[in-house]
């Protein structure tokens, strides 16, 4: 008998609170938390929870799974308060009750160990792991599944602990164990041991790396087993020991290949997903190259294009990228049903499964790139001119997924098959309309480097025309498309831009809400790339009415707005001047939407369980629009400013938990710095601590942006940045100097050092040798604009105050000094000065020394420019 009962009438208490949880009825709802926290106070509360859970046989199995999922909750919030008798009572109650007939229950059980187990910690309760590997071996099938789903659980949530000395390394009893299983007669054990054994491989642990053969010999034998969650996770294994263990598969790697082909083809389409994650792995592996000779390069290409032509349905991309993205799909417009209604019976696991082999062959057209050509260009050239849709398009499909990674090859074939695909623009079925509007966005690169007249015109007017196609898949694969042009003609499409308007806002009558936001996409896209060409009052005013009715039509709360604000923020900046007349709604509207954030988190903050938190993404998308505005309008946002509290809420954004609201206020406050720095300077010596403490690089984004704002202030500032440079200045010189760090961050890391140092050399040149040589090789290679300009002045400044610093790798300085096409002439000087200066320090025979270590190219260019 147990030691505790419940009392009857508190069991029918419970019994009656678990009832009502499940009913569909709000204030039903709210009665039952009340009660929940009620009963919380009672410490043996969770024992009746447990009783429900694993004794009452007799009640329906989601009142007790619910009771258990509730007990779960319970553990989470309030375990540390259970008394022992309690805890222990409930350890015991599952530990007995893992084989419970019902699946749902053991999994119930399965779910509360695991919790219980992450809450205390697996040391507290050392006699947890023991019992479930011993009940392993029980003959009775549901302690053994019911032990094994629990094992899973506790090693997908405690890879890390359970490969420590904190436990006396339990799995060198573990794996070993879990490896007898893969040979199980019930499937779903098989898959178990299968899962539990994988949540190891990509941390490497010990125990299973000495016994990694016997566990790939395992994984073999499984191959063909029947049920597809055993393939499935067999298929998850190899992927992720070609990540960590690609020696030891190197010598099976022929039938690895092989056997990947079928599975690539396996009835369920979640093994085949798995199983292109393979080719997608596999690319990355230098080895690549070797495993697949041509033969089984032949063999992938044909497979994939089988894959490819099993009359599925293709859908688009959201994000411009290969990964076809899809998405709920609305139902034909009226025109064209009876020719497509048979396009439109998609299934999306189908859609994944081809999304998954084009993203294959594109990357292995990217390894590959030459040596994939010859194996297609039979197989593809039939597909292209095939009578039967189905069959052209996967070919067009095809040759879009290769784009990448065949171009120079393909280039010769261009001038016939680009043509071949605007006509298929044109085609009567709509799916062949829109994979040639993706196919064509893919070979954007080289249309846009022909004469304009030969493609790019052609494809622009056609391209605009499927804008306005009466299917709205087709909208949306060919605004897709434009947008993905607009990127690569920047602006050549400036002589169509009346043309190119009229379309779009034309397109803003005829669209449904879904295309809307790829228009506006399609729309900030074009200001992006024609910028002040933009501002012409024609222009304008074709393009504002229907922006600003949207605008005025959407609530504050509407998601809608993210897509047209940051249109709005790209057609503020294009327009500059042209925008004033629209800009104080605008302005005042997204400062609103910033301050109501600000206040509903703050709410949330002290009472969540009254409010909810906010969506973060309204005032992210706010911030951009304002830097749009402060950007575009230069010195005309001032008086915009002025009426607002913007500096406030800037700087609680500033302190903001996350990290994509950070930063975007330092982007704004950049943007406000260079447009209006007097209301920024009376709040620089609290903004300035902030920013220093967001030189974190393990957030690249706010790091970039905050680390750009310290420089354009510090230009502003000049010699009153003096007391700031400290709380700056070594995380910046420590970011310089990280390996791999990326190449933007170097460069904006770089340039703001130098405009400290312009401003303060005294307090910067000091450490001119811990960051000299990262700053020339990161500052090398971009162009010459005024932000390099400033940067180099300031270097230059530094080292007439310690000309020691650079001795060491002054060759690094003649080089950046040579990466300038054209520098101002007193920019040109400072250089003169410096080189001649170390020139007529180290004497003629010394600097001809010196100088034997330039490639040639940077001796020409230094003998040319500066006489050295």
């Amino acid at each position: 008998m147990p030691y505790w009962q419940p009392d009857e009438h508190g069991l029918q208490q419970v019994l009656h609170l678990l009832k009502d949880s499940q009913s569909p009825n709000t204030a039903t709802q709210r009665a039952v938390q009340e009660k929940l926290e009620q009963l919380n106070q009672f410490p043996d509360f969770n024992n009746y929870l447990i009783f429900v859970l694993t004794r009452l046989k007799t009640e329906d199995e989601p009142t007790r799974s619910l009771s258990g999922l509730i007990l779960k909750n319970n553990v989470k919030v309030h375990y540390q308060n259970f008394p022992p008798a309690v805890a222990h009572f409930i350890k015991q109650e599952c530990l007995n009750n893992i084989g419970d007939p019902s699946p749902l229950i053991r999994a119930t059980i399965g779910i509360l160990i695991t919790t219980i187990s992450t809450k205390e910690e697996l040391q507290t309760w050392p006699e947890l792991l023991p019992q479930l590997c011993n009940m392993l071996d029980s003959e009775d099938y549901n302690i053994c599944e019911g032990s094994f789903g629990a094992l899973q659980k506790i090693c997908e949530d405690s890879s890390e602990l359970l490969d420590s000395d904190a436990l006396n390394r339990p799995l060198n009893i573990m794996i070993p164990k879990f490896l007898q299983f893969f040979k199980h007669c019930s499937p779903k054990i098989r898959s178990h041991a299968v899962a539990c054994v994988n949540q190891f491989i990509i941390g490497r642990a010990q125990a299973l790396m000495d016994n990694i053969d016997t566990f790939i010999e395992s994984l073999f034998a499984l191959a063909a087993d029947e049920d597809s969650e055993v393939r499935k996770n067999v298929c998850r294994a190899l992927v992720m020991l070609l990540e960590v263990r690609v020696d030891r598969l190197i010598p099976h790697m022929r039938s690895i290949v092989e056997y990947m082909l079928q599975r690539t083809q396996d009835p369920d389409e979640n093994v085949a997903l798995e199983a292109c994650e393979f080719w997608l792995t596999l690319a990355e592996q230098p080895i690549c190259k070797d495993v697949l000779s041509g033969h089984l390069i032949w063999q992938l290409s044909h497979h994939t294009d089988l894959l490819l032509l099993q009359d599925i349905k293709p859908r688009f991309h959201k994000s411009r990228t290969v990964t076809l993205q899809h998405e709920g799909d609305e139902g034909e417009e009226g025109e064209e049903s009876e020719d497509d209604d048979d396009d439109d019976d998609d299934s999306l696991s189908d859609w994944n499964l081809r999304k998954c082999s084009a993203a294959a062959l594109d990357v292995l057209a990217n390894v590959f790139r030459d040596e994939l050509l010859p194996h297609l260009l039979p197989v593809l050239k039939e597909l292209l001119f095939h009578p039967d849709w189905v069959v052209k398009e996967s070919g067009i499909l095809v040759l879009g997924a290769i784009a990448e990674g065949c171009m120079q090859d393909m280039a010769p074939y261009l001038p016939e098959l680009i043509p071949h695909l605007i006509q298929c623009l044109c085609d009567k079925k709509a799916l062949v309309r829109s994979i040639a509007c993706w196919t064509l966005s893919r070979y954007a690169h080289w249309v846009v480097s022909q004469p304009p007249d030969s493609y790019l015109k052609p494809l622009m007017t056609e391209l605009l025309k499927r804008i306005l196609d009466s299917n709205k898949r087709v909208q949306e694969a060919a605004c897709s498309a434009f947008a993905t042009l607009e990127e690569e003609a920047c602006t050549e499409l400036v002589p169509y831009l009346s043309f190119i308007l009229d379309t779009l806002v034309f397109a803003f009558s005829k669209y449904q809400h879904k295309n809307l936001l790829i228009l506006y996409d399609a729309i900030g896209t074009l200001a992006d790339s024609v910028g002040h060409h933009l501002n012409q009052p024609e222009y304008i005013q074709k393009l504002m009415p229907p922006l600003i009715q949207k605008w005025n039509e959407l609530k504050d709360e509407d998601k809608d707005l993210f897509p047209l604000l940051e249109c709005l923020s790209s057609v503020a900046t294009a327009l500059q001047s042209g925008f004033l007349p629209y800009c104080e709604p605008v302005y005042q509207r997204c400062v609103t939407l910033v301050q109501k954030n600000l206040a509903q988190a703050m709410m949330y903050n002290q009472h969540p369980d009254q409010y909810e938190a906010p969506d973060k993404d309204f005032m992210i998308v706010a911030l951009d629009l304002l830097s749009g505005l402060a950007e575009g309008l230069g010195g005309h946002v001032e008086q915009l400013v002025t009426r607002s509290n913007i500096m406030t809420l800037l700087f609680q954004c500033m302190q903001d938990t996350m990290p994509e609201v950070r930063q975007s206020s330092f982007a704004l406050l950049g943007d406000l710095t260079k447009a209006c720095f007097l209301h920024v300077k009376p709040c620089i010596a609290e903004l300035m601590p902030v920013l220093g403490l967001n030189l974190n690089p393990e957030f690249i984004s706010v790091c970039n942006n905050a680390t750009w704002a310290i420089g354009e202030i510090a230009m502003q500032m000049g010699m009153e940045m003096q007391p700031f440079v400290a709380l700056v200045l070594n995380n910046l010189v420590e970011i310089i100097n990280r390996p791999n760090t990326p190449k933007t961050l170097l460069e904006n890391t770089a340039i703001t050092i130098g405009r400290l140092g312009c401003v303060c050399p005294q307090e910067v040149a000091p450490m001119l040798p811990q960051f000299i040589r990262p700053w020339c090789t990161s500052l090398r290679n971009i162009r010459d604009n005024e932000e390099k300009d400033s940067a180099f002045r300031g270097i230059c400044v530094m080292i007439g105050v310690n000309p020691g610093g650079v001795v060491q790798d002054f060759i690094f300085f003649c080089d950046a000094v040579a990466s300038w096409v054209n520098p101002n002439d007193d920019l040109r000087d400072m250089f003169y000065k410096i080189l001649h200066g170390f020139k007529d320090q180290v004497g003629e025979d010394n600097w001809q020394q010196f100088s034997e270590q330039f490639p040639p190219l940077l001796k020409e260019r230094l003998s040319a420019c500066y006489g050295v």
